[in-house]
């Protein structure tokens, strides 16, 4: 992709890198996109790896960029930091901005195929291929070298977008990810009205169903609160968990961790962010590994 005009419309100095808040209209959503970035101070003198974090319902460009108390580490670390809107905006759809877990906030990053939708809610092309080519052009970005991660929904659309492409980031982790959409009222809601009644086609974004057929993993982490308030009834995390052990090369890629008392909020993804971003430091900067894996309560054990 040739370099392509991106408006910066908001700036501070952060532990000695920057935050950057970006627009740019984008091809997949025929929208104006934002995403938050931040910038490390290694990057002025070389190219620097870059992590993408995806949000979950409701959020935007500012939520993780701003309380999950990530940027003192990435700027240890010189890794980018990108942070993308949640969905396109201002489309006048029918229903776009009419409840909090569907429209505005609410892509679930699939590329929709019904009438209307599908000409603007395209956030698994935006995710998978526009914004990382973007990125790499326009900013001193190792374009071949990121990972993805996200929280809740944005956990769904990282582990999707690294399950089906597994060559394209160097690992994965989530938060507390929607790990059975096909199976939630969440995910069902959002993907009649985006994909259509045909269940066949909602497969290929239901991260348990693509982990049972999977012949290549990238690295994956994937953390759980035990006291998350939507785990049984929307995030169905058991079913994740039963999944990664019945594939016997997912078992060895995938790490699922259940954390006690922990619920759903930023200050459960604070409190992790550290072992999230050693994690990617292993794949993206060759860095021996720092964190435990077995930082951890299992309610089976």
């Amino acid at each position: 992709m040739t370099e392509k005009k991106i408006n910066l419309f908001k700036k501070h100095k952060a532990y000695n890198g920057t935050v950057e808040y970006n627009s740019h209209a984008s091809e997949s959503t025929q929208t104006t996109m934002k995403f938050s970035l931040f910038r490390p101070s290694k990057s002025k003198k070389e190219k620097r790896p870059a992590l993408l974090f995806l949000s979950g319902l409701t959020c935007t460009e500012e939520n993780f960029i701003t309380k999950a108390n990530a940027l003192e580490m990435a700027e240890s670390l010189g890794i980018f930091l990108i942070c993308p809107d949640t969905s396109p905006r201002g489309t006048n759809l029918s229903g776009e901005d009419s409840s909090w877990d569907f429209g505005s906030g609410a892509s679930f990053y699939v590329n929709a195929t019904t009438l209307g939708w599908c000409e603007y809610y395209r956030m698994y092309d935006y995710i998978a291929e526009e914004l990382p080519e973007l990125i790499g052009a326009n900013f001193p970005i190792q374009k071949d070298n990121m990972s993805l991660f996200g929280h809740s929904m944005g956990g769904l659309g990282a582990l999707v977008i690294a399950l089906r492409n597994p060559n394209n980031f160097k690992s994965c982790s989530a938060f507390a990810p929607i790990s059975s959409p096909t199976r939630c009222q969440w995910g069902i809601k959002a993907f009649t009205n985006y994909l259509g009644k045909d269940e066949k086609t909602w497969e290929q974004y239901d991260p348990c169903l693509l982990l049972s057929k999977a012949k290549k993993v990238p690295p994956i982490l994937i953390d759980q609160g035990t006291e998350d308030e939507f785990l049984e009834a929307q995030l169905k995390t058991t079913l994740l968990e039963e999944a990664i052990k019945r594939n016997t090369l997912v078992e060895k890629s995938v790490k699922l961790r259940w954390q006690s008392g922990y619920d759903h909020s930023f200050y459960f993804v604070s409190s992790f962010i550290k072992d999230h971003l050693e994690f990617h430091a292993e794949h993206i900067l060759d860095r021996p590994k720092r964190y435990d894996s077995n930082k951890e309560f299992s309610p089976s054990t």
